[in-house]
């Protein structure tokens, strides 16, 4: 079993470096790891502390996008690039627990998930409280995408999200997004593809606006016209 985990980086160099730390240390159920790094133009300093201290481990991979494009993009490359048995998202600031990885991965090694979402708010796991229209907006953008997929789950916008090789491969040609409208466009194509989805509790250390968070109100409102664009005039 091998488990390619791809990495999206944006202007990240304060964390970076432990993320990929915290990921080659957890203790996987899985004989091989992966780890595909897209830096996706950063201006700071990531893309030298990526080079000095992480480019060269083993089975650790670089991609470097020219140009700003957003995280779908970044993680649509990853994607490409994979060679895993099952392919997982992994953000690279503190917010999701490597350790998580462990749990979501049980559902697709027992043979029952096609695909498995980290759900922040179905779990027992802690969770740091933030903004309440954080909160609001997820909850909204959910339920209507659930409306519009059929699907029942409780928390598309999670950053925590793995595929089998296979599923990934049936959805990859259909993928678009550029921006944060992935999270939403992943879900739709999960749905038209009638793909077996499982949810497991993860554990969340969301960051405040000071802190480097980078999705803003905006993106929510874009996430509206996501769900129908991708849902409704997309293809499968």
């Amino acid at each position: 079993m091998r488990l390619s985990i791809v990495i999206p980086v944006f202007n990240e160099e304060k964390t970076i470096v432990e993320v990929v730390r915290r990921v080659l240390s957890v203790p996987l159920p899985v004989d091989e790891r992966e780890i595909i790094i897209v830096d996706d133009g950063s201006v700071d300093g990531t893309v030298g502390k990526i080079k000095s201290q992480i480019a060269n481990l083993k089975s650790t991979k670089l991609l470097e996008q020219n140009t700003n494009q957003g995280k779908g993009a970044a993680v649509r490359r990853g994607f490409a690039e994979a060679t895993g048995d099952a392919v997982i998202i992994q953000d690279a600031d503190f917010e999701y627990d490597p350790a998580d990885m462990v749990q979501m991965l049980e559902p697709l090694l027992a043979g029952k998930a096609d695909v498995v979402y980290g759900s922040r708010f179905v779990t027992n796991r802690p969770r740091r409280v933030l903004y309440n229209t954080h909160y609001l907006a997820n909850r909204l953008i959910t339920l209507l995408s659930n409306i519009f997929s059929g699907l029942n789950l409780s928390d598309i916008e999670t950053g925590y999200k793995l595929f089998s090789a296979s599923a990934l491969k049936a959805i990859l040609s259909c993928l678009t997004a550029t921006r944060f409208g992935i999270e939403v466009e992943l879900t739709a194509q999960i749905a038209k593809h009638r793909l077996s989805v499982y949810e497991v509790g993860i554990s969340y250390n969301g960051r405040t606006y000071e802190e480097g968070k980078k999705i803003g109100w905006s993106d929510g409102l874009a996430a509206l016209w996501h769900i129908v664009r991708y849902n409704v005039f997309t293809r499968s």
